[in-house]
This record gives C-alpha cells, structure tokens and sequence, in this order.
C-alpha cells in the first residue's frame, strides 16, 4: 500500500518527515542493531522471513551500512533513524510516524558517553549478569510526550512496557554478542581496542538471543510482540 508522507515542524529542530498509513490493521516490522556489515556479514535469512507482508518496516538504528536498508526495502517500504554507530547515514535522530492515527516515535534511545561508557564496562567485567540502560524507557517516555507509542533499540535487550498509557518498545537486537559472535569478530582483527575488549566479553556467560518485532496497528490499538530468530524459539 503506498505511504502518503506530510511534514511536521517540531520545537527546537529541524523540519522531520512522517508518514502516514490509512486502513484497518497495520503490520509493522521493527529492527533494531543489526551492525551489518559491521559485526555481521548479512542479515539472517529468518529475520527477512519474518518480516514478509509486512506492511511497513521500522529500523531503530544501529544499521550501519546502506546496504542493509536496500535489502529490507525490498520488503516493504522503511522508516530509519540514526544510531551511534550510523556515522556514515544521512539519517535522522529520531521521528515520528502515523499510522491508524496512533503516533509512534522511532529513535534509537542512546544517551550521553559519561553514562553509556561505564555501563558498557560494568555489563562486560559482570560477563552480561548486570543490567545497563535502566531508566532508559522513562526517560525516553518524558522526552516524547505525546507520543502513543516509542519504538528504540541500542539495548540489545527486549523491552515491552506501557508507561502512563504509552507503549514503550525494544524488539531486542538482531546482532547480539555472545561467544561465537566475539570470536567471529576477533577473526576481523579489530583495533587494540575492541580487541582487548573483546577478550573480556568473550567469556559471557548471560546474553540475549538475537530477535525481532512486530507491531498490529489498528484503531483500536497496538499489539506488540517479540520474536527470536533463533529456529523454533
């Protein structure tokens, strides 16, 4: 079905483009953290399977290359953001789609390096027990306001919480790390770095396995679920 897009002027940035869907339900695809090709060398033929008849794709950021958003776009059209290891998109922060006259807020959900960084560290030196990005929903809950619905990723982790009647959603990440994924990394000869990094986070012993969402859209509401890419999970 085609996409009628109209513009919106919010407060204090620039001009961001919506979209908008009419009909009765809506099936949304949302991605998030793909890392391809950075971590990964193409997208799992699962996560493309499950996102046929899609009506529209959403793509939390963390993409990393234009290639990935060429493949889903033979899918259905997208909606994308920028994440923080978008460098190289020409993508948004953040903006907002409507879609059965539900506003929805897709942004990627970073924040600043003096919070994420030492997160990051105690998540590895814990090998994955401690959990980073608390508070992350409400935050992002008190940044959107109107919203009915914020889509974001960069957690890696599935999140599914109404907060003040608005729906907070994470799909989990398609890349996750855990010790098959570090080693594949390692056999790219990172920088000094993330080499010495990984030979920490190689001996996880709790991560996420890597998964996918989708989003039934009508006027009565949206149904949000979360499903594994893992076969048979």
């Amino acid at each position: 079905m085609p996409c009628q897009f109209v513009k919106s002027l919010r407060k204090n940035i620039r001009i961001e483009a919506a979209v908008k869907l009419f009909g009765v339900t809506k099936r949304l695809g949302v991605v998030a953290d793909t890392h391809c090709p950075e971590f990964m060398n193409q997208l799992p033929a699962r996560l493309l399977e499950l996102l046929d008849g899609a009506d529209l794709i959403i793509h939390t950021g963390d993409i990393n290359g234009k290639d990935t958003l060429d493949a889903l776009r033979l899918i259905a059209h997208v909606e994308a953001v920028r994440g923080d290891h978008d460098r190289t998109l020409d993508l948004p922060a953040w903006r907002e789609i409507e879609v059965e006259e539900k506003r929805i807020v897709i942004v990627h959900g970073n924040r600043g390096r003096w919070l994420e960084e030492p997160n990051t560290l105690l998540w590895t030196l814990s090998l994955g027990y401690y959990r980073p990005h608390r508070g992350l929903a409400r935050d992002l809950r008190r940044r959107f306001p109107d919203a009915d619905a914020i889509v974001y990723g960069h957690t890696h982790r599935p999140h599914v919480e109404t907060i003040d009647g608005v729906l907070l959603f994470n799909p989990g990440g398609v890349h996750q790390w855990n010790p098959a994924t570090v080693k594949r990394r390692l056999e790219q000869r990172p920088g000094w770095f993330e080499w010495c990094w990984l030979q920490v986070a190689r001996h996880l012993r709790r991560f996420e396995l890597p998964s996918v969402g989708i989003l039934e859209v009508s006027p009565e509401g949206i149904v949000p679920s979360v499903i594994s890419l893992e076969s048979g999970k």
